[in-house]
């Protein structure tokens, strides 16, 4: 039995690094390769597409960051869609100088809905863009966020996601986690996906879609509890490739309170799961028919960790629980499977400190913190990533919906930067 722990454990340590070793090359390389410096050859005219559901706190200072930006301004309109609103966010939204849509639906509920709603309303009238940008509510934009996305849309990027920073990153151990998480996809996914010339993954919030694919769809087609890789997915294996601009800069506000982070995430690994039973066998089979790595890519972001991280949890915990009740017959079960767990966290912790390190370092002066809760967030951002283990098997076996995260933190682009 002993023998047999321990070769599976090793057999789940390689299939890890198997799996995800190119990942280790896409920091070599976004630390050792300098972007591609892109320019437009025109200004295009574009729609925002705000999704907001009781936001009346924030969305005024997302609208006022948006008028701020170094774009002709008449070629920017702003769609905010009050969606199920109990509150005066309608209100708020006009009075800063957006479009309102209102929107009463509580069968069909979700940003997905919304998107859906607020498009197919721009499409049927006599207006027409060239793109659409989509935020939440929350976020804050840098003055040039869509100068410096119309470069790359202008390069032929139908689809294009951003640098997702932060609006409270010195919150607590939790707002810093997201942020950390956020920062290391921008600077260390994406950003060396656009460099090796492969796709791109949109992230929640901060992207922009053309006219002709939401047109292709019909508005937005995507209502899984994670839209935005069910976006990314499809398109992947599309063969649509999502472009990436790091100098188009989007302050995402964070949970910072557990129970809130915990019914997120655990939108998020049911979503992940929903995505898979969806789409992940004909990304399976677009890895060898259209010789795609993106779409093996893609596949590694929604399932291989998440299902390794369960099977090695649970045979170590089926073998100490076995050792506890034949605690006389099999004694070295115990140490050698408290060994083996014991190794495994802090194997992970390592790796995923050395994660958070290597980004705070590079990213340190995008971070809006003081000095020292910087370094002391990497050593709490891999016990961040640990609590996924647990939202993980609960949203195995839990119906989940759709629940609004409430916003509080209400902050203009100066004070962030503060």
């Amino acid at each position: 039995m002993l023998s047999f722990i321990n070769i599976f454990n090793f057999i789940i340590l390689i299939l890890f690094t198997g799996f995800y070793f190119y990942q280790a090359y896409y920091v070599v390389i976004a630390l050792f390769r300098k972007s591609k410096v892109m320019t437009a050859q025109k200004n295009n005219k574009y729609a925002v597409v705000i999704a907001a559901r009781n936001e009346s706190a924030v969305i005024g200072q997302l609208i006022n960051s948006i008028k701020q930006q170094k774009y002709p301004s008449e070629l920017i309109d702003i769609y905010v869609v009050a969606d199920n609103c109990t509150d005066n966010t309608a209100d708020v939204a006009r009075d800063a100088g957006a479009y309102v849509l209102e929107r009463f639906n509580r069968q069909n509920v979700g940003k997905g809905y919304a998107l859906d709603y607020a498009f197919k309303s721009i499409i049927a009238s006599d207006e027409h863009y060239n793109g659409y940008f989509v935020f939440d509510a929350d976020n804050l934009l840098d003055e040039n966020y869509v100068a410096e996305m119309n470069k790359v849309f202008d390069n032929g990027y139908k689809i294009v996601t951003c640098y997702r920073n932060s609006k409270n990153y010195d919150t607590n151990w939790i707002s810093a986690g997201y942020s950390l998480w956020f920062l290391r996809e921008a600077k260390y996914l994406n950003n060396s996906r656009m460099m090796l010339n492969t796709g791109c993954a949109i992230s929640g919030t901060g992207f922009m879609v053309s006219d002709d694919i939401i047109r292709k769809n019909n508005g937005w087609k995507h209502h899984l509890l994670t839209e935005d890789i069910e976006f990314s997915i499809d398109n992947a294996i599309e063969g649509e490739k999502i472009g990436y601009c790091g100098t188009a800069v989007l302050y995402d506000e964070q949970p910072y309170i557990f129970e809130q982070s915990w019914n997120q995430r655990l939108r998020w690994a049911k979503g992940f799961y929903q995505v898979f039973a969806k789409y992940g066998k004909t990304l399976f089979k677009s890895i060898f028919t259209k010789k795609s790595f993106s779409c093996y890519d893609m596949l590694m972001t929604i399932m291989p960790a998440l299902l390794l991280s369960l099977a090695s949890v649970f045979i170590n915990l089926v073998f100490l629980t076995v050792g506890l009740i034949n605690i006389e017959t099999y004694p070295e079960i115990i140490s050698e499977t408290s060994g083996a767990i014991i190794m495994s966290g802090v194997n992970s912790y390592l790796v995923l400190f050395a994660l958070g390190l290597i980004t705070t370092i590079t990213e340190w002066k995008q971070i809006n913190s003081t000095p020292l809760k910087k370094i002391k967030y990497i050593f709490s951002f891999p016990i961040f990533i640990f609590t996924y283990i647990p939202i993980s098997i609960v949203a195995l076996f839990r119906k989940i919906e759709w629940k609004p995260i409430t916003h509080s933190i209400v902050k203009s682009i100066e004070e962030v930067r503060q």
